[in-house]
């Protein structure tokens, strides 16, 4: 009998509107936890998701029945419905309209997890437009910088 099987893991990086820092430590477990429910409904599990104050960064494994656009789609529509709700600081939450999507093979899915869970240490040093800067050029990507920081 036929099988459709699939093994992507996806890393997702996006970031607050015009990147106000509004994702605060407080809100960021329950934001973090919500988000990974979002994907486990889509059947796609998080596998680790962490944030600072003005970006998230998600890996994630892919259903093979849903395209990346539409995972994307309902992690930010969810998570942006859902702080609203979370007190009056953040009735005027939004995320940034683009995103960036990388492919992750299985056997560097620990280094990008470990990455995603030091992100408070690299940021020390690296603003997230450099870090995002540097993934698009790892990856070989196309962009025009005026559209990437909407």
């Amino acid at each position: 009998m036929p099988q459709s099987l699939s093994n992507i893991y996806i890393h997702l990086i996006f970031s607050t509107k015009s990147r106000h820092p509004l994702i605060s430590r407080d809100i960021a477990p329950d934001l973090h936890a919500y988000m990974a429910t979002i994907l486990n409904k889509l059947n796609g599990p998080a596998i680790l998701i962490n944030s600072m104050p003005d970006h998230i960064h998600i890996l994630f494994k892919l259903n093979r029945t849903i395209s990346v656009a539409k995972a994307v789609e309902e992690v930010k529509k969810g998570s942006s419905k859902w702080i609203k709700t979370q007190g009056p600081q953040y009735e005027k939450f939004a995320w940034q309209a683009g995103y960036g999507t990388f492919s992750v093979s299985e056997s560097h899915a620990g280094k990008v997890a470990n990455y995603i869970r030091n992100q408070e240490e690299h940021h020390r040093h690296t603003s997230f437009q450099d870090e995002y800067r540097s993934f698009l050029a790892k990856h070989n990507m196309d962009y025009n910088e005026p559209y990437v920081w909407d």
